[in-house]
């Protein structure tokens, strides 16, 4: 909101990671304060050079493990990604089946579930989901039982396989397989855009 206070916001969190070690800082969509440089504007600029400062700075960050994540890689500035920083990277790719049928566990399992609901049909048939968009699958479901139940209330309140199905109905993952693979590819000086 006021110029210098995001530059006052960092220094703070790394003057309280040095007094706390060994501890972890994790940024949290890094690309919104570590774009690069030479695309962005001079408000910018001040955040970056504060960020690498700290980073960097005369202060050594032993005992402190700085952790950021994005889904913008290719802005971020190539300062930041140099050995020494960033410098090790971990693309984390959509889940698998096996990951996406644990997913579908843990949003299920304080659920009344009907005896037809097959969690592995399920995670089978979400391939390119993302585990927000699995979730938000499950709360669709949860909806649909909860309209039948205020329909009739003398049965219980049950998800079923057919409330499942009719969230599925609608689902359409988010993330192309393309779009994914181009993630997968990505390394420091790429662009993420489709060719």
């Amino acid at each position: 909101m006021y110029v210098g206070e995001s530059e006052r916001a960092i220094r703070d969190v790394f003057r309280k990671a040095r007094a706390a070690k060994p501890c972890i800082i994790f940024f949290d969509e890094i690309d919104s304060i570590g774009k690069s440089r030479d695309k962005s504007q001079d408000s910018s600029l001040n955040v970056v050079t504060t960020l690498l400062n700290e980073m960097d700075g005369i202060e050594t960050l032993k005992d402190v493990l700085i952790i950021g994540a994005t889904n913008k890689p290719d802005i971020l500035d190539s300062a930041l990604i140099r050995p020494g920083r960033f410098d090790a990277r971990q693309y984390v790719g959509l889940p698998n089946l096996e990951a996406r049928r644990q997913i579908f566990h843990i949003h299920t399992k304080c659920m009344p579930l009907f005896a037809d609901v097959d969690l592995g049909n399920l995670a089978a048939r979400t391939e390119g989901s993302s585990g927000a968009e699995i979730k938000d699958l499950c709360a669709i479901a949860v909806d649909a039982s909860m309209t039948e139940y205020e329909l009739d209330p003398t049965k219980p309140p049950e998800i079923k396989m057919c409330h499942f199905e009719h969230a599925l109905s609608t689902h359409v993952p988010q993330t192309s397989r393309e779009e994914a693979q181009r993630y997968e590819r990505w390394r420091p000086g790429m662009s993420l855009s489709a060719d």
